[in-house]
């Protein structure tokens, strides 16, 4: 603990020895509260040194802590997480300089992509390392300037706030007797930003030209791809730091156009489901909200995923809103699937591995599931996962035991009967109705699976809800 508190403090980012700048600069600039920047009649409210405030101080060794704990991958340089420390201890005070005086040019980002649940592929931008810590001192000093203004029905990427509080506000407009949702699904969003009405909502707020130069210069850094620099001219890749607020600042247009017009909504990134009373007035705000997107801010509705529906037939965030005597949250059938999908993985027969490491595999699997999806409220859900996992499991072990003789033997010294035993394990019968049978259930009853470390779905559900 002490050496790594020494470490810390011997990467000095302090300005002794510097004149300190004044950053506002005699504009008139008010912060009420926790409203952030409010603009007053006789100037507009732009905030001035913000370049300055980002380098300055203790916001770099804060930004500096927070990407080596967000860890990441090496950008197009190659400089892992690990060796940034090292490189700001001999290159910070050039570094700062390039950024104060607006001569610092961001690498191109590295392409990555990864499969997406529901099929294809999502493309990533991994900046260098350098470039990461860069963007966290830019979010640093915009974030207590954006986030206060966000609308309250805007739950992505901000503090104190998650995708589970997303879902509850939305059971709330359900409870509330909007029955009906516009499911609103924006295609390949982070890669169709543009640059130009972004920027403009920046320059509202922002008088920093410093800064804005900067920001535009890391949305127009090339992607490398097969070893050469592909320019970009829209979107913000996900893989920064600084990518989910601009998408928060460029969508809460969206936001405000529908507080305007009075709608129930929740919006988590670019995902949007909008409550409504009817079909009809579903069908209408859809027509209108997809033309708003389209014209104002020049971004693409998937008109194949986008529909109106009930909520209990619309994934929102890996959940849905079941109607009944009182609505409920429940997890929408895609992801049950996805996670059984994932469990088979793990316990196929054939894949050579002892047992407990499926079990280990397995819990670092269902653990985070439970703990993202503990926001429904269908326990008997989670009761049926666990018992059919706890017969994947046993369909694993009578195939580890390979042979009718051996297998019978293990039942026995489980304390299975031998003529229950001996007859299970000559009748031919097929993995899955043995793995269910009277003879596996005893040898490999609940409680031994969870002494040998299988965790229980259901109980762990309980103990987060209780």
């Amino acid at each position: 603990m002490t050496q790594r508190k020494t470490e810390q403090l011997s990467l000095d980012f302090s300005d002794r020895g510097e004149a300190r700048k004044r950053w506002s600069k005699g504009r008139l600039i008010s912060w009420v509260g926790k409203q952030g920047l409010a603009e007053t009649p006789a100037a507009p409210a732009l905030a001035e040194g913000l370049i300055e405030a980002m380098a300055w101080g203790k916001a770099p060794d804060v930004a500096l802590r927070k990407v080596e704990a967000n860890k990441g991958a090496p950008g197009v340089d190659g400089m892992s997480v690990k060796e940034l420390r090292p490189y700001l201890r001999s290159n910070w005070s050039r570094l700062k300089r390039e950024l104060l005086e607006g001569k610092y040019r961001p690498k191109p980002v590295r392409r990555v992509s990864i499969p997406k649940p529901d099929g294809g592929t999502r493309d990533l931008g991994v900046p260098t390392a350098v470039d990461r810590f860069i963007q966290q001192m830019i979010l640093q000093v915009l974030e207590p300037l954006y986030d206060p203004t966000f609308s309250p029905s805007s739950y992505g990427f901000r503090l104190g706030r998650s995708a589970k509080d997303a879902v509850r506000a939305a059971r709330e407009h359900v409870a509330g007797g909007n029955g009906w949702v516009v499911d609103i699904d924006l295609e390949k969003f982070f890669d169709r930003v543009n640059h130009d009405i972004l920027m403009g909502r920046l320059s509202r707020r922002i008088g920093d030209k410093k800064l804005l130069k900067l920001i535009r210069l890391y949305l127009q850094a090339g992607v490398m791809l097969n070893g050469a620099v592909v320019e970009r001219y829209e979107g913000t890749p996900q893989g920064g730091p600084l990518s989910p607020l601009l998408s928060n600042i460029l969508l809460d247009e969206l936001d405000k156009e529908l507080e305007r017009r009075g709608h129930k909504f929740c919006r988590y990134a670019d995902d949007c489901n909008i409550y409504v009373k009817t079909e009809r007035a579903g069908q209408r705000v859809m027509e209108s909200v997809t033309k708003f997107l389209e014209t104002r801010l020049r971004l693409r509705v998937n008109r194949e995923k986008s529909a109106v529906g009930r909520p209990s037939s619309r994934k929102f965030l890996g959940l849905r809103i079941l109607r009944g005597a009182k609505a409920m949250i429940g997890v929408a059938p895609k992801s049950v699937d996805r996670l059984k999908r994932r469990v088979r993985d793990l316990t196929r027969r054939n894949r050579g591995v002892s047992f407990e490491k499926v079990l280990e595999d397995l819990k670092k699997l269902t653990d985070g599931w439970v703990g993202y999806f503990c926001a429904a409220q269908t326990p008997i859900l989670f009761r049926k996962l666990d018992s059919w996992i706890r017969r994947r499991l046993r369909c694993y072990v009578y195939k580890q035991w390979k042979t009718p003789k051996n297998r019978a033997k293990q039942m026995i010294k489980s304390g299975v009967g031998p003529w229950l035993a001996w007859g299970v394990a000559y009748n031919g019968y097929g993995l899955w109705r043995i793995a269910g049978s009277p003879a596996m259930t005893r040898a490999l009853t609940n409680a031994r699976l969870e002494r040998m470390g299988y965790s229980s779905l259901y109980k762990r559900y309980l103990a987060l809800t209780s």
